[in-house]
Protein backbone atom coordinates (compact mmCIF):
# COMPACT_ATOMS: atom_id res chain seq x y z
CA UNK A 1 0.00 0.00 0.00
CA UNK A 2 2.76 2.38 0.98
CA UNK A 3 4.73 1.60 -2.19
CA UNK A 4 1.66 2.27 -4.33
CA UNK A 5 1.11 5.61 -2.58
CA UNK A 6 4.74 6.60 -3.24
CA UNK A 7 4.33 5.69 -6.93
CA UNK A 8 1.17 7.77 -7.19
CA UNK A 9 2.82 10.79 -5.52
CA UNK A 10 5.86 10.45 -7.78
CA UNK A 11 3.63 10.35 -10.84
CA UNK A 12 1.77 13.47 -9.66
CA UNK A 13 5.07 15.31 -9.16
CA UNK A 14 6.31 14.33 -12.62
CA UNK A 15 3.05 15.42 -14.25
CA UNK A 16 3.13 18.67 -12.30
CA UNK A 17 6.65 19.39 -13.44
CA UNK A 18 5.66 18.68 -17.02
CA UNK A 19 2.70 21.06 -16.75
CA UNK A 20 4.85 23.81 -15.22
CA UNK A 21 7.48 23.39 -17.93
CA UNK A 22 4.88 23.57 -20.66
CA UNK A 23 3.55 26.82 -19.13
CA UNK A 24 6.91 28.59 -19.44
CA UNK A 25 7.29 30.83 -22.53
CA UNK A 26 9.13 28.82 -25.14
CA UNK A 27 11.99 30.50 -26.98
CA UNK A 28 11.17 31.15 -30.63
CA UNK A 29 13.85 29.24 -32.51
CA UNK A 30 12.81 30.33 -35.99
CA UNK A 31 15.47 32.30 -37.90
CA UNK A 32 15.15 36.05 -37.31
CA UNK A 33 14.53 36.95 -40.95
CA UNK A 34 11.80 34.31 -41.19
CA UNK A 35 10.05 35.68 -38.09
CA UNK A 36 10.22 39.23 -39.46
CA UNK A 37 8.82 38.19 -42.84
CA UNK A 38 6.01 36.22 -41.22
CA UNK A 39 5.18 39.27 -39.07
CA UNK A 40 4.97 41.36 -42.25
CA UNK A 41 6.85 44.45 -41.04
CA UNK A 42 10.43 45.35 -40.17
CA UNK A 43 10.57 47.17 -36.82
CA UNK A 44 13.29 49.83 -36.89
CA UNK A 45 14.34 51.84 -33.83
CA UNK A 46 15.41 55.40 -34.59
CA UNK A 47 15.86 58.65 -32.67
CA UNK A 48 14.43 60.93 -35.36
CA UNK A 49 16.70 63.80 -34.28
CA UNK A 50 19.71 63.42 -36.58
CA UNK A 51 19.37 65.28 -39.86
CA UNK A 52 20.00 64.27 -42.59
CA UNK A 53 20.13 60.61 -41.46
CA UNK A 54 16.94 60.20 -39.44
CA UNK A 55 14.44 62.95 -38.73
CA UNK A 56 10.87 62.92 -37.44
CA UNK A 57 8.71 65.76 -38.76
CA UNK A 58 5.82 67.32 -36.83
CA UNK A 59 3.37 65.35 -39.00
CA UNK A 60 4.92 62.07 -37.71
CA UNK A 61 6.69 61.25 -40.98
CA UNK A 62 10.35 60.22 -41.03
CA UNK A 63 12.92 61.13 -43.66
CA UNK A 64 16.69 60.78 -44.11
CA UNK A 65 19.51 58.69 -45.48
CA UNK A 66 19.06 55.88 -42.98
CA UNK A 67 15.28 56.00 -43.25
CA UNK A 68 15.81 55.25 -46.95
CA UNK A 69 18.23 52.45 -45.98
CA UNK A 70 15.64 50.86 -43.69
CA UNK A 71 12.93 51.15 -46.34
CA UNK A 72 15.22 49.50 -48.89
CA UNK A 73 15.90 46.68 -46.44
CA UNK A 74 12.18 46.13 -45.94
CA UNK A 75 11.61 46.23 -49.70
CA UNK A 76 14.19 43.50 -50.23
CA UNK A 77 12.50 41.43 -47.52
CA UNK A 78 9.17 41.92 -49.28
CA UNK A 79 7.48 43.56 -46.28
CA UNK A 80 6.63 46.97 -44.81
CA UNK A 81 8.54 49.00 -42.25
CA UNK A 82 7.48 50.58 -38.95
CA UNK A 83 9.74 53.10 -37.19
CA UNK A 84 9.89 52.79 -33.40
CA UNK A 85 11.01 55.84 -31.37
CA UNK A 86 14.13 55.45 -29.24
CA UNK A 87 16.59 57.94 -27.72
CA UNK A 88 20.33 58.23 -27.20
CA UNK A 89 20.14 57.73 -23.40
CA UNK A 90 17.94 54.62 -23.80
CA UNK A 91 19.29 53.18 -27.06
CA UNK A 92 21.26 50.28 -25.56
CA UNK A 93 18.50 49.36 -23.12
CA UNK A 94 15.94 49.46 -25.95
CA UNK A 95 18.05 47.17 -28.16
CA UNK A 96 18.44 44.65 -25.32
CA UNK A 97 14.86 44.94 -24.01
CA UNK A 98 12.67 41.92 -23.36
CA UNK A 99 10.32 41.59 -25.09
CA UNK A 100 12.24 42.90 -28.06
CA UNK A 101 11.22 46.47 -28.94
CA UNK A 102 12.53 46.44 -32.53
CA UNK A 103 14.62 44.33 -34.90
CA UNK A 104 17.42 46.83 -35.50
CA UNK A 105 18.27 50.49 -35.03
CA UNK A 106 19.54 53.27 -37.32
CA UNK A 107 20.29 56.88 -36.36
CA UNK A 108 23.86 57.69 -37.27
CA UNK A 109 25.08 55.06 -34.80
CA UNK A 110 28.87 54.85 -34.59
CA UNK A 111 30.49 51.41 -34.59
CA UNK A 112 32.44 51.13 -31.33
CA UNK A 113 34.15 48.34 -29.41
CA UNK A 114 31.94 49.04 -26.40
CA UNK A 115 28.80 48.46 -28.46
CA UNK A 116 30.22 45.35 -30.12
CA UNK A 117 30.87 43.77 -26.71
CA UNK A 118 27.16 43.55 -25.92
CA UNK A 119 25.39 44.10 -29.25
CA UNK A 120 25.98 43.48 -32.96
CA UNK A 121 26.65 46.03 -35.70
CA UNK A 122 26.71 45.79 -39.47
CA UNK A 123 29.58 46.72 -41.71
CA UNK A 124 30.09 50.48 -41.94
CA UNK A 125 28.54 52.47 -44.79
CA UNK A 126 29.24 56.11 -43.84
CA UNK A 127 32.51 57.67 -42.70
CA UNK A 128 32.08 59.70 -39.55
CA UNK A 129 34.00 61.75 -37.03
CA UNK A 130 33.53 64.34 -34.30
CA UNK A 131 33.58 68.00 -35.33
CA UNK A 132 31.91 71.25 -34.28
CA UNK A 133 29.25 73.72 -35.29
CA UNK A 134 29.67 77.36 -34.29
CA UNK A 135 28.40 80.75 -35.40
CA UNK A 136 29.78 81.87 -38.75
CA UNK A 137 31.49 84.91 -37.18
CA UNK A 138 33.38 82.56 -34.83
CA UNK A 139 34.76 80.30 -37.57
CA UNK A 140 38.30 81.69 -37.14
CA UNK A 141 38.05 81.64 -33.34
CA UNK A 142 37.76 77.84 -33.04
CA UNK A 143 40.55 76.05 -34.92
CA UNK A 144 41.44 73.30 -32.45
CA UNK A 145 40.30 71.54 -29.28
CA UNK A 146 42.57 73.87 -27.32
CA UNK A 147 40.64 76.87 -28.65
CA UNK A 148 37.39 75.30 -27.44
CA UNK A 149 38.58 73.95 -24.09
CA UNK A 150 38.34 77.20 -22.16
CA UNK A 151 36.00 78.12 -19.28
CA UNK A 152 34.38 80.96 -21.20
CA UNK A 153 33.42 78.66 -24.11
CA UNK A 154 29.92 77.16 -23.78
CA UNK A 155 29.74 73.74 -25.43
CA UNK A 156 26.29 72.22 -25.98
CA UNK A 157 25.65 68.49 -26.43
CA UNK A 158 22.70 66.11 -26.45
CA UNK A 159 22.52 63.65 -23.52
CA UNK A 160 23.52 60.02 -23.41
CA UNK A 161 25.41 59.62 -26.67
CA UNK A 162 28.98 59.76 -27.91
CA UNK A 163 28.85 63.54 -28.33
CA UNK A 164 28.42 64.06 -24.60
CA UNK A 165 31.03 61.39 -23.87
CA UNK A 166 33.54 63.06 -26.19
CA UNK A 167 32.93 66.50 -24.66
CA UNK A 168 33.39 65.28 -21.09
CA UNK A 169 36.57 63.39 -21.95
CA UNK A 170 38.27 66.06 -24.05
CA UNK A 171 36.86 69.39 -22.88
CA UNK A 172 37.59 69.45 -19.16
CA UNK A 173 37.80 73.25 -18.90
CA UNK A 174 34.97 74.36 -21.18
CA UNK A 175 31.46 74.92 -19.84
CA UNK A 176 29.38 71.94 -20.98
CA UNK A 177 25.64 72.40 -21.40
CA UNK A 178 23.47 69.30 -21.90
CA UNK A 179 20.35 70.01 -23.95
CA UNK A 180 17.71 67.25 -24.31
CA UNK A 181 16.83 67.84 -27.97
CA UNK A 182 19.67 67.26 -30.43
CA UNK A 183 17.92 68.91 -33.39
CA UNK A 184 17.41 72.14 -31.41
CA UNK A 185 21.09 72.65 -30.57
CA UNK A 186 22.24 74.15 -33.91
CA UNK A 187 19.55 76.83 -33.67
CA UNK A 188 20.52 77.58 -30.07
CA UNK A 189 24.16 78.01 -31.11
CA UNK A 190 23.08 80.32 -33.95
CA UNK A 191 21.05 82.37 -31.45
CA UNK A 192 24.00 82.70 -29.06
CA UNK A 193 22.70 80.35 -26.33
CA UNK A 194 25.94 78.37 -26.72
CA UNK A 195 29.21 78.87 -28.60
CA UNK A 196 29.91 75.38 -29.92
CA UNK A 197 27.99 72.19 -30.65
CA UNK A 198 29.85 68.90 -30.62
CA UNK A 199 28.49 67.05 -33.62
CA UNK A 200 29.68 64.83 -36.47
CA UNK A 201 30.74 65.25 -40.07
CA UNK A 202 27.56 63.48 -41.21
CA UNK A 203 25.33 66.02 -39.47
CA UNK A 204 27.20 69.34 -39.59
CA UNK A 205 27.02 70.01 -43.39
CA UNK A 206 23.22 69.90 -43.43
CA UNK A 207 22.96 72.64 -40.83
CA UNK A 208 25.61 74.81 -42.49
CA UNK A 209 23.84 74.51 -45.84
CA UNK A 210 20.46 75.34 -44.33
CA UNK A 211 21.40 78.07 -41.85
CA UNK A 212 23.85 80.79 -43.00
CA UNK A 213 24.41 81.79 -39.37
CA UNK A 214 26.37 78.55 -38.78
CA UNK A 215 29.81 77.27 -39.76
CA UNK A 216 31.73 73.99 -39.39
CA UNK A 217 35.35 75.19 -39.59
CA UNK A 218 36.93 71.82 -38.72
CA UNK A 219 35.02 69.58 -41.13
CA UNK A 220 38.17 68.63 -43.05
CA UNK A 221 40.06 67.67 -39.89
CA UNK A 222 37.62 65.83 -37.58
CA UNK A 223 38.78 64.98 -34.06
CA UNK A 224 37.96 61.27 -34.50
CA UNK A 225 37.53 58.79 -37.35
CA UNK A 226 34.85 56.11 -37.34
CA UNK A 227 32.02 54.55 -39.34
CA UNK A 228 28.26 54.37 -38.98
CA UNK A 229 26.40 51.06 -39.08
CA UNK A 230 23.15 49.28 -38.25
CA UNK A 231 22.78 48.27 -34.59
CA UNK A 232 21.00 45.12 -33.43
CA UNK A 233 21.08 42.58 -30.63
CA UNK A 234 23.51 39.68 -30.74
CA UNK A 235 22.27 36.29 -31.91
CA UNK A 236 20.44 37.59 -34.98
CA UNK A 237 23.11 36.19 -37.27
CA UNK A 238 20.92 35.75 -40.33
CA UNK A 239 19.60 39.32 -40.06
CA UNK A 240 23.16 40.63 -39.66
CA UNK A 241 24.25 38.63 -42.71
CA UNK A 242 21.30 39.93 -44.74
CA UNK A 243 22.11 43.53 -43.73
CA UNK A 244 25.79 43.20 -44.64
CA UNK A 245 24.95 41.61 -48.00
CA UNK A 246 22.58 44.49 -48.78
CA UNK A 247 25.28 47.05 -47.87
CA UNK A 248 27.83 45.28 -50.10
CA UNK A 249 25.31 45.18 -52.95
CA UNK A 250 24.51 48.88 -52.60
CA UNK A 251 28.19 49.77 -52.58
CA UNK A 252 28.81 47.65 -55.67
CA UNK A 253 25.90 48.91 -57.78
CA UNK A 254 26.41 52.58 -56.89
CA UNK A 255 23.03 53.03 -55.17
CA UNK A 256 24.69 53.81 -51.83
CA UNK A 257 26.77 56.59 -53.40
CA UNK A 258 23.69 58.03 -55.12
CA UNK A 259 21.87 58.03 -51.79
CA UNK A 260 24.82 59.82 -50.15
CA UNK A 261 24.75 62.48 -52.86
CA UNK A 262 21.01 62.97 -52.40
CA UNK A 263 21.60 63.98 -48.79
CA UNK A 264 24.90 65.79 -49.27
CA UNK A 265 26.93 63.11 -47.45
CA UNK A 266 30.47 61.95 -48.07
Amino acid sequence: MRKNLIRVLAAILVCGAMILTSCKPQKDIRPTVQRIQERGVLLVGTTGDYRPLSYLEADSTYWGFEIDMAEEMARQLGIGVVFVPTSWPTLTADVLAEPQAFDLAVSGITITEARLEIMAMSDGYLANGKTILCRAEDSTRFRSLEDIDKPEVRVMVNPGGLNEQFAREHLTHATIIVHPSNEEIPGLVAQGEADVMITEITEAPWYVQNDPRLAAPLMATPFTHSEIGVLMRQGQDDLLQFTNEMIRQMKADGSLERMRERYGLR
